[in-house]
């Protein structure tokens, strides 16, 4: 058994979001040289069970094994007969990490460095269409190059969000939703407080907001708010002569409740 190889897939299975419990079965498949077998990984984000089948494969020359796929299966709470499947696959450089595929597959977009056929680094929002499917039955993905002028630093200013005046709050915040997450903030209002939900939209060059109920939000009455909030604090700054706190907390990244079994192999 080549050792060095089993330390590159171990490691490849964990960057890409599947943990470090896969040594054991791992290692037993490439000593008795199966020429290909699944590593199967369940969990759990939010109520959506989730099971992704990780595919690996023997090189016909040489004793090395390759981790060629993974396959994600989500099933909702709702719809427990039936279950959206996409299988994403491991190129150097370009992996999308376990919570990406989940978020893609749930309409959310990823932002990503990529290298393209020259091998040349490119940075790119990636977007499922669920209208185009390949001979696969994989749903294409979109991607919105550097060129298509998306910015979400600049789209977030335009709307009264208090972790953007806190530094650290805006990276963390900025970073979850280059993660394709639902990220929570806090949207001011005329001195009121909000929590609401964001996620990037780089085909449209906005956010998509949610109220606390998931109801989509219109982006007018977002930016409306926001004037009335430059309005109110233009006024108290003359009035007391000195800033506005900033945020005092970090932005609450909603957290995915996992729940791991030991790993299997088919």
């Amino acid at each position: 058994m080549n050792q060095k190889n089993l330390e590159y897939l171990k490691d490849q299975i964990k960057y890409t979001g599947f943990g470090e419990g896969f040594e054991a079965p791992l290692k037993r498949m490439m000593e008795i040289e199966k020429p290909a077998f699944k590593l199967v990984h369940e969990t759990q984000f939010g109520t959506d069970k989730v099971e992704a089948r990780m595919n690996f494969s023997k090189s016909k020359q040489t004793d090395m094994y390759f981790f060629n796929s993974y396959q994600v299966s989500v099933q909702k709470e709702n719809n427990p007969d039936e279950a959206m499947k996409q299988t994403f696959y491991i190129n150097k450089g370009n992996n999308i990490t376990l919570k990406e595929a989940y978020n893609l597959m749930e309409g959310r977009s990823v932002n990503k460095d990529l290298t393209n056929k020259e091998g040349q680094l490119y940075n790119a929002w990636l977007q499922m269409d669920f209208k185009q499917s390949d001979d696969n039955g994989n749903f294409k993905i979109q991607q919105y190059h550097q060129n298509y002028g998306y910015d979400l630093e600049a789209t977030l200013s335009k709307h009264p969000i208090k972790e953007l005046e806190n530094e650290t709050y805006k990276s963390n915040l900025i970073d979850s939703l280059k993660k394709g997450n639902l990220q929570s903030a806090t949207f001011q209002n005329e001195g009121s407080e909000q929590k609401q939900y964001i996620e990037a939209n780089p085909r449209f060059k906005t956010i998509n907001i949610y109220d606390s109920n998931m109801q989509r939000v219109d982006n007018r009455q977002s930016k409306t708010e926001k004037q009335s909030e430059a309005q109110s604090r233009s006024a108290k700054q003359e009035h007391k002569g000195q800033q506005q706190p900033i945020a005092d907390e970090a932005p609450d990244i909603p957290k995915a409740k996992k729940k791991r079994k030991r790993p299997t192999i088919t």
